[in-house]
This record gives C-alpha cells, structure tokens and sequence, in this order.
C-alpha cells in the first residue's frame, strides 16, 4: 500500500515569542516615551516653547542645567525604541511578502530616525549655541540667533517635525489599509487608526505656519493628533500582543468573532481546494494591499 502524501502548501507561522516581542516593544517604547516626555514638558515647556524665539528659548535651556539634557537624552531614545516593533512587524502578523507592508516597514522605521535627529540635536548642537548666547554680546547674540533659527528650522520643523511625522503618518494609513482589506487584525483598529492619522496630519499646518506666515493653524491638531497616534500605536501593540496563536490556522475560517481573519493565502486556498477529483473547486486567497 502506498502512502499518501499531502500535496498542500505548508506555512510558517510566527513564533508566540516573536509577536509578544513586538507588542510587548510596542507598549515599552510608547509608555517610557510618555514618561520622558512629560518630564520633559514639566522641565522645559515642550512642545509649546518650540515656537519661541531664541532670547526666550536658549536662556531656559541654560537654566535647565545638565538635567534638562539627559532628560532630552532619554526623550530621544525612548522614542527610538518603537522602530524596532516597527521592523518586527511583517514578520510578527505572518505578512513578510506582502510589498506594501514592506515598503511601509521602511517608511516607518525612516521616520523614527528622522525625529530622532530632530531630537538629539538638543542633546549635540543647542547646548553649545544657549551658552554662546547667554554669556556672549549683542553681536554674539545676533550671530547665536540666526545660528539657532537656522539649525531650528532645518533639524527640527522640517527633519522631525514635517518629514519624521508624514512617514509615520504613512506608515500608519498603510497598516491600516492593509488591516481592512485583509482583515489580519482587527477592523476597527484600522479605522481608528485612520482617523487619528488624519487628525495628526492637521498638526502640518502649525509646521508650515513657520515657514509661510498666515498658514491655517488648528492649535489642537498637535495635542489630539500626538496623543491619539500615540494611544493608536500602543493599541496595536496590546492585540498583537493577545493575538490568538490560532488565526489563520484553521481551514475555511474567513474571520473569527473579534474580526481576524487568515492572513496567509494558502490557508484560504486550501479550504476551498476541491475534496475529490470529480468536484470542481473554486480557489481563493487573501490578496495583498
């Protein structure tokens, strides 16, 4: 008698621990930010003070002492984190061919590095610039001045601020995209993602008010469209996190009752492969975004 073998597609699933590695990055990176940014905002004001002139900026800044630098310091580097979740995550939801996910993996991780410079370089070139201003004269602080606006204007609103948050923006709006169209996590976590995107992406008109005067400004776009990304980020990172080791995994299953669904397309073509030679079958699968 002789065997038979199977001739179905076989996958590799994502392991337990690399998924609980990755939300878990997730919720780190983004609890330990909020914690070093709200040191920093009790510290220094941020982010309202980044609007304000040097002769108000810089002498604060020498105020801060050292503490206010580590404090940036951490600020940066706890932000930092949250690019690795990033990288994490094709592989994390079983997704690492999908094209789209990939391209938006990199746009991500791009962003993250972008307002890390926007950050660290006031840990690297502020504090150089707020001594030369507070012990230098009027001629100092004049040069100190175009100086810091220069470095303000480049590193901060367009690197950090303009550049750093449309990739994150584009990031998130892919993810999403790709969520409700394969259903790989849950639909309302693409929805709300998207609607904290477009909240976010309002906060563009306060960074190009500083390059083109009169430009629209909604004053809350900042804090609602930050904190609502923020809180977004570590929801993604809780239901990866609680993400059920069975989705995807059993045959003709189109989404469970929180709203998954299989996110390898051989597991949606094997169930629906005919069951004996003479039955015609109708082959599906999951498409990517």
């Amino acid at each position: 008698m002789s065997e038979k073998r199977s001739t179905q597609p076989t996958t590799t699933r994502p392991s337990r621990a690399l998924r609980r590695t990755t939300g878990i990055l997730f919720l780190v990176g983004l609890l330990s930010f909020g914690a070093a940014a709200t040191e920093l905002s009790s510290a220094f004001d941020w982010p309202d003070i980044l609007r304000e002139p040097a002769d108000v900026v810089l002498p604060e800044y020498v105020d801060g002492g050292t503490g206010l630098v580590w404090i940036w310091l951490a600020t940066a580097w706890t932000y930092a984190i949250i690019a690795v979740p990033i990288l994490l995550l094709p592989a994390a939801l079983d997704r690492r061919d999908d094209v789209a996910l990939r391209v938006a993996t990199w746009i991500g991780a791009t962003s993250v590095v972008l307002s890390l410079v926007g950050f660290l370089r006031w840990v690297f070139v502020v504090p150089p610039l707020a001594r030369s201003y507070v012990e230098g004269d009027a001629t100092t602080k004049a040069a100190v001045d175009a100086a810091w606006t220069a470095q303000h204007q480049f590193g901060g609103a367009l690197l950090g601020e303009h550049l750093g948050q449309l990739l994150a923006i584009g990031w998130s709006v892919t993810l999403c995209a790709i969520i409700l169209r394969t259903r790989v996590l849950p639909r309302w976590l693409g929805i709300s993602g998207l609607v904290v995107s477009l909240l976010y992406l309002l906060n563009q008109g306060d960074i190009l008010a500083t390059a083109i005067p009169g430009f629209p400004v909604w004053d809350l776009a900042g804090l609602l469209g930050s904190t609502g990304w923020g809180l977004w980020v570590a929801a993604l990172g809780v239901v990866i996190l609680l993400r059920p080791d069975n989705i995807g995994t059993s045959p003709g299953q189109a989404a469970d009752d929180r709203g998954y669904a299989p996110s390898s397309p051989h597991a949606a073509a094997s169930a629906s492969a005919p069951s004996a030679p003479t039955t015609a079958g109708h082959r599906s699968g999951k498409g990517t975004a």
